[in-house]
């Protein structure tokens, strides 16, 4: 007996969305609920993030972004050898992560007083409309040529 897990995704109106869709089950695994953060709308197109890194310098943060996912990654060193009678602040380590829409772009990121804050402006999408050439005849051949170049050409 097969298991089969349904989704929004699953509708025939959501053709190609399955890299999507791993990437939110990715998402949705990872997060924990340090460091806390904010999300707060900056004027008409800005986006601020911030996130509370108290205890963090500029070296132990890193901010990246790769295909729309923005990932922020702390990780305090420890110093030296050093006595403590308590230890009430732990030095630990992060990776926390954001899809972001198309259209937002980063903008830049600044510490100041142990909050992380990360700029992103909407920019709106250029249009992308095309139209599609209607061929005569029922033969797919010459389309399904160039898919089998464009999978080559990913592929090397």
């Amino acid at each position: 007996m097969t298991s089969t897990r349904l989704s929004l995704f699953d509708s025939p109106l959501f053709l190609g969305f399955d890299q999507f869709e791993r990437t939110l089950d990715r998402v949705k695994k990872t997060q924990e609920g340090y460091p806390p953060y904010n999300i707060e709308q900056v004027g008409d197109e800005g986006l601020r993030i911030t996130l509370a890194v108290a205890g963090f310098t500029m070296d132990d943060l890193d901010v990246e972004i790769e295909q729309n996912q923005l990932t922020i990654r702390g990780h305090q060193r420890e110093e030296g050898e050093r006595v403590f009678l308590h230890r009430g602040i732990a030095a630990r380590q992060f990776q926390r992560s954001f899809i972001l829409a198309d259209g937002i772009e980063v903008l830049g990121a600044s510490l100041d007083n142990g909050l992380l804050h990360i700029d992103m402006k909407r920019v709106a999408p250029e249009s992308t409309a095309r139209k599609i050439e209607i061929r005569n005849g029922g033969s797919m051949a010459p389309i399904n040529k160039q898919i089998t170049q464009k999978a080559v050409e990913i592929d090397s």
